[in-house]
């Protein structure tokens, strides 16, 4: 039987460069490759069909601003198979936990790693949770960590606050991200409902593919994804006692 284990690391005290070192190495031979439009949207440096790397530096600066952030992880038989970096910062009296990296390894995914993560980060009971993502598997996970299930998120809730959220928010690349689909433009009719355009153009192949069997066992409420472009999903979370702490937090599971 497999052993999982998760960790969980909070504020920048507990966030090492070696642990950062280690997440960099997982995204950039994990997440995905970028879009043949990348090098002339994005920068040369963004070869089509070549991974899409992240340094521990810009993780650390673009990623985990300073702060209250997390970082969870999770082993399975002793090999890195996937981990989340969150930041935090307050609106209107609410603190918000933005989920700026979710990644699971391609040998370990579809066994609900996803939303394990999620759940390290979720013990510190923010009042909103948020993600941008291409993949809907994370839109799934995030939901369910997060509220309830994908059918059951609040889309006036997104209308009314997403911007002034992600306005103030200390990650540039939400911050930057601009709001895009019905939700936001009743004279959208291109198919995008709940999206932003990121600008990032990762090659979209293997969520399409996923968006495609999603669609055929759901409701998908967030619409169609266009090149540059990712799903946006903000939460309301569900009520539970706050215990933060800057020390790691270490579960088992067998």
């Amino acid at each position: 039987m497999e052993k999982t284990v998760y960790e969980a690391f909070h504020t920048d005290e507990g966030i090492t460069d070696e642990l950062l070192q280690e997440a960099a190495k997982l995204f950039s031979e994990n997440y995905g490759i970028w879009d043949k439009q990348a090098p002339e949207k994005v920068g040369k440096f963004a070869k089509a069909g070549a991974p899409v790397r992240l340094s521990k530096s810009k993780l650390r600066n673009e990623y985990l601003p300073s702060g209250i952030s997390s970082y969870a992880r999770v082993f399975v038989d002793g090999t890195l198979a996937g981990n989340a970096l969150a930041c935090r910062w307050s609106v209107g009296g609410k603190t918000i936990c933005w989920i700026t990296q979710l990644v699971v390894h391609r040998d370990y995914r579809e066994r609900g790693l996803a939303r394990g993560l999620l759940d390290q980060i979720n013990r510190d009971g923010s009042d909103i949770y948020g993600v941008m993502s291409s993949h809907p598997a994370a839109c799934l996970a995030a939901a369910r960590a997060f509220g309830n299930s994908i059918d059951n998120i609040s889309l006036d809730f997104m209308k009314a606050h997403a911007e002034s959220i992600m306005n103030v928010s200390p990650v540039e690349y939400v911050r930057d991200a601009k709001l895009a689909g019905s939700l936001f433009d009743p004279k959208d009719t291109t198919g995008r409902v709940c999206c932003v355009n990121s600008g990032f153009f990762v090659d979209h192949r293997e969520p399409l593919e996923a968006l495609a069997w999603v669609r055929d066992t759901m409701e998908w409420p967030l619409g169609d994804l266009f090149d540059g472009h990712e799903y946006l999903l903000i939460l309301e979370a569900r009520r539970r006692s706050r215990s933060r702490s800057n020390s790691r937090r270490r579960n088992v599971a067998a």
